[in-house]
């Protein structure tokens, strides 16, 4: 049996890294939860629920002989639990723990993110600030963490994985590789079809007369963006001969390519750059929309840049 995405992207000797996911007591975190245990489940790996909240450093250590509960931690206490159980009731053979760390999420997560196979987290919080606030952490995990971040979003039969369909998007070598091969073994895992897509763009100005240009202008970009796609898919598909893949490549910008084919996926796979050390560059403008507006679960894949 070949391993999983996730266990082949994050394991460490023997030991499996678990696959952790952010809550807050919103719905979405709950989804995000439940996404969460279903790919758990999938890849045979251990499910790590974190609540991250400040109870603590507000209210002091909760001393055993105390038979007073601080509210913070009750609700915190509750909101893992009520994540737990509705984990365990649709995937009873997922080994389940639990924490509540009294840090700010982007903190906790970032730091469960070095390791974690990947880190889950929904779309949005409990209101309008928390909500604003949850964007702020999933974007901040897309830009920073060390592992693939998921965020859970869409209708429930994205959610749920009912098309059978997987979507990569492939722009170039800086952002593409990584979340190629993960795509690959996510399809491989999930027994579905894989579809590559590359968006492609005429010039702003059309070019002056060249033999090269001598039919239609449009199918000489067309034709570049299919070249440029199977060399992409080249040596994944060597290594991964039971994937059928389907080769999209689709005139506009990208981000508008990518979100219509969200509609009808299970999975939108994106990659991002990486520079070795504290940098970081800024999501691009496709991986922004994507986490915004894309009809079903988006994973950012980390690409590393090559040393110099």
């Amino acid at each position: 049996m070949k391993a999983s995405s996730w266990r082949v992207l994050k394991a460490v000797g023997a030991m499996t890294l678990p696959l952790v996911v952010g809550v807050d007591g919103s719905e979405a975190g709950f989804w995000a939860a439940d996404w969460a245990a279903h790919e758990a489940a999938l890849h045979g790996l251990p499910l790590r629920i974190v609540h991250a909240s400040l109870w603590e450093r507000y209210e002091g250590p909760v001393f055993t002989q105390s038979a007073e509960v601080p509210s913070e931690h009750a609700l915190a206490q509750d909101i893992v639990g009520r994540a737990a159980s509705r984990a365990r009731q649709r995937n009873p053979d997922v080994k389940i723990t639990v924490d509540i760390v009294p840090e700010d999420a982007e903190a906790a997560l970032l730091r469960e993110a070095r390791r974690a196979a990947a880190v889950v987290t929904g779309c949005r919080g409990r209101g309008p600030i928390t909500g604003a606030l949850l964007g702020s952490v999933s974007r901040s995990l897309a830009t920073h963490a060390s592992s693939p971040v998921v965020v859970v979003r869409g209708t429930p039969d994205n959610r749920q994985g009912v098309n059978g369909r997987i979507v990569v998007g492939v722009g170039g070598a800086a952002t593409s590789t990584a979340a190629m091969l993960f795509a690959f073994r996510e399809a491989e895992a999930r027994r579905c079809p894989l579809d590559a897509v590359h968006a492609w763009r005429r010039p702003a100005h059309k070019p002056l007369a060249h033999p090269l240009f001598a039919g239609d202008p449009a199918h000489h970009y067309e034709d570049q963006a299919a070249a440029l796609l199977d060399d992409a898919l080249r040596a994944p598909e060597r290594d991964h001969p039971d994937v059928v893949v389907h080769r999209v490549t689709a005139e506009g910008p990208a981000h508008h390519v990518l979100l219509m084919h969200s509609a009808t996926a299970d999975l939108l796979v994106l990659g991002a750059p990486r520079h070795h050390g504290p940098l970081a560059l800024p999501l691009g403008r496709v991986a922004n929309a994507a986490l915004l507006h894309a009809d079903c679960p988006v994973v950012v894949v980390p690409q590393r840049a090559a040393a110099s």
